[in-house]
Parts: C-alpha cells; sequence; structure tokens
C-alpha cells in the first residue's frame, strides 16, 4: 500500500510537460551490450526467428472500441475528417467527450485471449505479438509510471499480462509492440479547436483540462495532460512529419526519461521474446539516446535470462546499413524488391491496423490467397511476415476474419514445410513479377501494387537436401516450367530424381534445356485453392 501511494505521489509530481520535473528511475541491465551502435552491431538474429517466417500480430486498443479505422484519437480532433463526424454523431463534440471518454468506453467485455491466441496458433503462426501501448499514450498493462492505463480504466484488466500467459501456454514466442514515443506530436490536433460551426473556438479537451477539472468525472484524480501530454508549442506548419526532428516540437527530457522507464518496466514484468518499435529507426532517434538505452538494457536482460544467449528481437523501421547489424529491419505493408542477406520482417494487416466496420461491411479484407502469396515472396527473401488480425473493441474478431484464418491454415497443413525452418536459394524467383518488381515507398508500402500472379511467378526455398519451388498460381493446363531448373543453368547442379507436388504426391517431369517441365496429373483434387509447392531432392 506504501508502494502505490508512493508511486502516486511521484506520478502526480511529474506531468509530462515542458520543463516538469523527471528522473529516471528505472536501471539498465548490465552486461555485454552499451547504448551505441557499435556495440549493438555485435547482435546477431536468433535461428528461431529465422525459422518461424509467420507471426501474428493483436493491434488492439481503445482506439478499436469506436470501429471507425487506425489513428481514431488524432482524427477525431481534426475537424470535418471522417473521425470526426463519426465521434460527433456517436459521442459528441470533442471539447466535451475526448479521447481520455473514448477509454472510458472500452470494456473488452468478449475477449478471451487464450481462444484467439490458439486459434492463431493452428492458423500457422510461430510467433504472437500484442500492442503494449500505441500513439494513444494509453499502456496496455500495469504500469508503474502511466496511470493512464487498462488496469486502472477501460477493460480494468492487464491485457499484456493475459496475452502473455495465452502465448506462453500455446508455447509462442511472445512479442510487444511499443508506439508511444510519437503522442508528443500525434496528440496535437487535440490542442486545436473548430474553426466554425457552434463550437467555432471552443478548446478541445485535451488544451484545457487539468488534474482538477475531473472531479466528480469518470476520471477523478487523474491528469488528463499525463495522457494527452500536450502543454507545449506546436509542431510546424499541419504537422506531417513522422521523423524527428523533421519540423516537430522537440520534447524535454523528462519526457524521453518517462519513455525509458515505462519501457523498462514492461520489459522487466513480461520478458517478451520480441520489441517492435513504431519508429523510423528508434524511439527519438536522431535527436535522443533513449531507443539505443532500451535497446542494450533488453539485450542484457536476455542474456542474463537465457544463460549467455541472446534470443531476443528488436525491429525499426527505415534502417540503415548500420542499423541494420543491431536491429531487425521492419517494412511497414510492403515487401523489397529483392532478397536480403539479413532476416528481417513485413508487417502488415487484414484490413485497417485498428478495426473498421466498414472493412467488414465492404469486404475488403485481405484474403487468404493474398497473404499466402505475400509470405511466399516474403520467405523467399529471407523475411518472416508479421500478420495483424483487427479486434473489435469488446475483444472479438469477425465471421470474415475467422474463415479466412481458417483458410490460411488449410494452406500451411498441405504446405507448411516448405515455409518453416527454410532458408532462401539462389535466386528468390522468377516470373513477370521479378521483372517488374515494385520499389519501396519510404518506409515499406509497396503491397498490392503488384500485377495478378501467373503460372509462370514462382519463389524458391531450401531446407536441407530439398529444394521447394512455390508457384503462386495454379495453370489451367496442369504444365509449369521451372526456367531456373533448365539443364546446364547452373543454378542447380545435381541430377533430379524426384519432383513431389505437396499434398498429392510424386508427379512426372522433364528436365530440359529451357527448364524443368513438371506435369499434374490430368485428373486429380487440388490439395488447396491458393497456389502449390513442388518438393525437389536428388
Amino acid at each position: 500500500m506504501k508502494k502505490n501511494i508512493l508511486q502516486t505521489i511521484l506520478l502526480s509530481a511529474c506531468i509530462l510537460q515542458g520543463g516538469s520535473a523527471w528522473a529516471q528511475h528505472e536501471q539498465a541491465a548490465q552486461g555485454r551490450f552499451t547504448p551505441t551502435w557499435e556495440s549493438l552491431s555485435r547482435y546477431e538474429v536468433p535461428e528461431w526467428f529465422r525459422n518461424a517466417k509467420f507471426g501474428i500480430w493483436a493491434h488492439w486498443g481503445p482506439q478499436c472500441q469506436p470501429e471507425a479505422g487506425d489513428w481514431y484519437g488524432r482524427g477525431m480532433y481534426e475537424e470535418g475528417s471522417a473521425a470526426y463526424k463519426w465521434h460527433l454523431e456517436h459521442y459528441g463534440h470533442p471539447s466535451e467527450f475526448g479521447f481520455k471518454d473514448v477509454i472510458n468506453e472500452w470494456k473488452a467485455e468478449k475477449w478471451n485471449p487464450e481462444r484467439l491466441v490458439a486459434l492463431f496458433k493452428q492458423t500457422g503462426a510461430r510467433y504472437f505479438f500484442a500492442m503494449g501501448n500505441h500513439h494513444d499514450n494509453m499502456d496496455l498493462w500495469d504500469s508503474k509510471y502511466q496511470p493512464w492505463n487498462s488496469v486502472n480504466m477501460g477493460p480494468r484488466r492487464n491485457v499484456l499480462g493475459e496475452w502473455a500467459r495465452a502465448a506462453r501456454r500455446n508455447e509462442l514466442p511472445f512479442g510487444v509492440s511499443i508506439h508511444s514515443s510519437h503522442a508528443w506530436t500525434w496528440y496535437e490536433t487535440a490542442q486545436g479547436a473548430d474553426k466554425k460551426g457552434p463550437y467555432a473556438g471552443i478548446s478541445y479537451d485535451a488544451r484545457v483540462l487539468t488534474k482538477e477539472d475531473g472531479k466528480g468525472q469518470w476520471w477523478e484524480g487523474y491528469d488528463p495532460q499525463q495522457l494527452y501530454v500536450q502543454h507545449h508549442a506546436l509542431s510546424g506548419h499541419a504537422w506531417v512529419a513522422w521523423d524527428w526532428p523533421e519540423g516537430t516540437s522537440v520534447p524535454p527530457q523528462s519526457y524521453y526519461d518517462n519513455f525509458f522507464d515505462r519501457t523498462v518496466d514492461m520489459i522487466n514484468k513480461y520478458h517478451p521474446d520480441l520489441l517492435y518499435f513504431d519508429d523510423s529507426v528508434l524511439p527519438f532517434w536522431p535527436i535522443n539516446d533513449t531507443g539505443l538505452k532500451v535497446v542494450s538494457h533488453y539485450y542484457n536482460q536476455d542474456m542474463s535470462l537465457h544463460k549467455g544467449r541472446l534470443n531476443a528481437v528488436v525491429f525499426g523501421k527505415k534502417l540503415e546499413a548500420k542499423h541494420k547489424e543491431a536491429i531487425v529491419w521492419d517494412v511497414e505493408k510492403g515487401v523489397p524488391p529483392e532478397c536480403q542477406d539479413k532476416a528481417w520482417q513485413t508487417c502488415s494487416c487484414l484490413g485497417t491496423w485498428h478495426y473498421n466496420r466498414s472493412t467488414y461491411e465492404d469486404n475488403w479484407y485481405k484474403s487468404a490467397e493474398t497473404v499466402v502469396r505475400m509470405l511466399v515472396d516474403i520467405v523467399s527473401k529471407n523475411g518472416n511476415l508479421l500478420l495483424s488480425v483487427p479486434i473489435k473493441g469488446d475483444g472479438t474478431i469477425d465471421d470474415k476474419e475467422e474463415q479466412i484464418l481458417h483458410d490460411i491454415a488449410a494452406w500451411m497443413q498441405v504446405n507448411g514445410e516448405a515455409i518453416f525452418d527454410t532458408r532462401p536459394w539462389g535466386v528468390y524467383g522468377e516470373g513477370p513479377s521479378t521483372e517488374a518488381a515494385i520499389p519501396l515507398d519510404g518506409a515499406g508500402f509497396n503491397e498490392g501494387k503488384n500485377a495478378p500472379y501467373t503460372p509462370a511467378d514462382i519463389r524458391f526455398v531450401q531446407k536441407g537436401k530439398a529444394l521447394y519451388v512455390h508457384v503462386l498460381q495454379w495453370p489451367d493446363d496442369g504444365q509449369i516450367v521451372v526456367r531456373s531448373l533448365a539443364a546446364g543453368s547452373g543454378l542447380y547442379r545435381g541430377t533430379i530424381r524426384r519432383v513431389e507436388l505437396l499434398g498429392a504426391g510424386k508427379v512426372r517431369f522433364k528436365r530440359c534445356a529451357d527448364g524443368l517441365h513438371v506435369y499434374l496429373p490430368e485428373s486429380f483434387t487440388r490439395p488447396n485453392p491458393i497456389s502449390l509447392a513442388l518438393k525437389i531432392t536428388q
């Protein structure tokens, strides 16, 4: 009890605004790594991650409650935006009902983490991610340094703790994503006011509310500024920059220290196997080294937990070559056009990152076919796919999402051996899609821009003495020509003695100067409707 009282006093005294007092409280673990790129460059990606290939992510928090899509907590303060209009219709004006009140609406009354994680494992996931916090700045665990957390309000449950238990019961490595570094600039729309209409000039809640204003309210005893962190100057005109310091308002040291304490507190409590930062490179880089400090602590602690072996994985976006020595490159909603020397990851989602009712109603989820073909392309280029499955505010997924997962699972049951534990081959693929590869756009964002796959679009991986040939579209005539396996090509020097269609058995083939010709049975039931994989052995 005394400890809780002390923490409350401490937090009340350390409101995160310019000039506030805050001293870093959590101690960084000491060990092999120090917070420099040179030291962290000794990192090596663990083999378990390279073998896993496929993870599923619960990108779930209070912004899923309105079921109105991504960045709701920012968009609801942008006059005239879709989120703003939805908010007016369902909740009222953001000067009277702010995002803090959306948090109070989020009860997660049907959430069953054990069922969901078991379903994700059945789908084929080899690791599971949960969101620790988003740009909305609410921690989804029993946070020591952020009173606005899911134990104190909203569902009043330790969301991250329950996800962690479910993941470990299902023997899946557990990952946590941290997005809160950007709350400082992301929430700046909440400092504003309408420019027209009946509320013109009336400040939104984030700019004006204080702890004292909570008397008699559901949030009595909590300071809105610890959520919104908006007692600071706005960034440059019409902020659109994501990276620091491209016109952004620069936080004080207290903001960095609080981020460090919250993140290290989470690491110390839940010991995640993977840690994802929704940041270019690392949090606050290059204006501050807090991200480096968190990563060195995380690596050192992980080594202490695993008898000197480093099993942990950290992700960052838009990495330069030196950064890829220290952490793993994450590509958002995109795939690089060529195979990568180092392990990397694509993060993408079935629909929008936060649950959006219109995605369901308008039927524009990614299909199982789209996900599988993405996965095959990614794995052929030495990458992993982390797939977000949007979850409704009540903690459930909808029937269309569930069907997509079942369809992916059915494909995995037939073709999983050509995905898991594999490594790239001499070339990643062949066909029209390799000749017109789409470059990345910044942090990623090139998915869905390629032309539809054809039976000539092929991807390769290998495992042991087996070469796997993924054909991304079933051929109508039952014939496949693999150009890279032509007689005398030099890529495959051995004698091909057996070609097997996974899920159907041995098939006829002939190796010619123009390629390996494979003849599927004239009459047979396709093992799955999505794509096929051939197993080549000597």
